[in-house]
């Protein structure tokens, strides 16, 4: 609960699903470089914090994004985190929002699907439990 009586949860608001490492920098200062059309379908936002889970090692962690070449498909890992993934891995990019308890039952994320390319597939505004990814 916060200070002001308003209960909140912390929600997926956005999700980039199954996008690949194009590129990594270590000695890039630190965040995600991702292509702004790519960024723009599922309405992220450039300094925005996201989590980042690789697909292929298990590996976890957090950082925030900047806007790469549009049309690019560009997924860049920078810094620190760059030791973390191998180009062609596949990571799940996820941001959150606080909710009001009162719009938690009827809140949407936005689900971004990424075929070959880093292309969108797929837009949608849930997961259904038991979909199976190729």
């Amino acid at each position: 609960m916060s200070d002001t009586g308003i209960v909140t949860r912390q929600m997926l608001r956005a999700k980039v699903h199954r996008i690949r490492v194009t590129e990594r920098q270590v000695q890039y200062v630190g965040s995600l470089t991702l292509d702004p059309e790519l960024m723009a379908a599922c309405d992220m936002l450039p300094y925005e914090q996201i989590d980042i889970y690789d697909v292929d090692n298990g590996n976890r962690f957090t950082t925030y994004l900047i806007e790469g070449t549009p049309g690019s498909g560009e997924c860049c890992v920078n810094g620190a985190a760059a030791r973390l993934v191998e180009i062609g891995d596949k990571l799940i990019i996820c941001a959150f929002a606080a909710v009001k308890e009162s719009h938690v039952r009827g809140h949407k994320p936005q689900v971004v699907l990424i075929g070959e390319g880093n292309k969108v597939l797929t837009v949608d505004d849930e997961e259904k439990a038991g979909t199976v990814v190729p």
